[in-house]
């Protein structure tokens, strides 16, 4: 099933850790598919069509029992289909971060464990986004906690 013209339902809960879990970690909610396809559309394709770069999320929907397999929190967005970790090949994470930052409606924006000493793809960029409200919130979390705003 397309969400949009370049990403597919599959592409959005794909897991290693899941199949090697064997958990089951496709969406039936239609609600959280319609979130996926939000994030797809707004998020994800603007991103393809300014960088004209092919590239598939390392993570999108979790399910509650692979979120806590990955030991993150009950409360992740990934867990809503409102969330999705991507990088390109050949661009810079920190970059990706600033041009999503000023050209994407986003709930949160985080820059994950980049380290400039290690060059442009360490690390990965986080996107949320909601139906309605969203805050705006601009992260870097890395090996020395969470920090407010975009730091290299």
């Amino acid at each position: 099933m397309k969400l949009s013209p370049h990403f597919s339902l599959y592409e959005m809960y794909k897991s290693r850790e899941a199949d090697r879990l064997g958990i089951d970690n496709e969406p039936k909610d239609k609600t959280i598919i319609n979130n996926l396809e939000r994030l797809c559309e707004n998020v994800l394709e603007p991103t393809r069509t300014y960088y004209g770069i092919s590239f598939s999320p390392s993570s999108g929907y979790r399910c509650l029992e692979l979120n806590q397999a990955l030991k993150s929190k009950d409360t992740s967005q990934h867990i809503l289909g409102e969330a999705v970790d991507f990088e390109l090949p050949s661009v810079d994470n920190y970059e990706l971060a600033l041009w999503l930052k000023n050209n994407i409606y986003y709930d949160q924006l985080i820059l994950e464990f980049y380290d400039k000493d290690k060059g442009g793809d360490s690390g990965w960029v986080h996107v949320s986004l909601k139906e309605n409200v969203n805050r705006g919130t601009i992260l870097t979390i890395n090996k020395l906690g969470t920090h407010i705003g975009l730091i290299k």
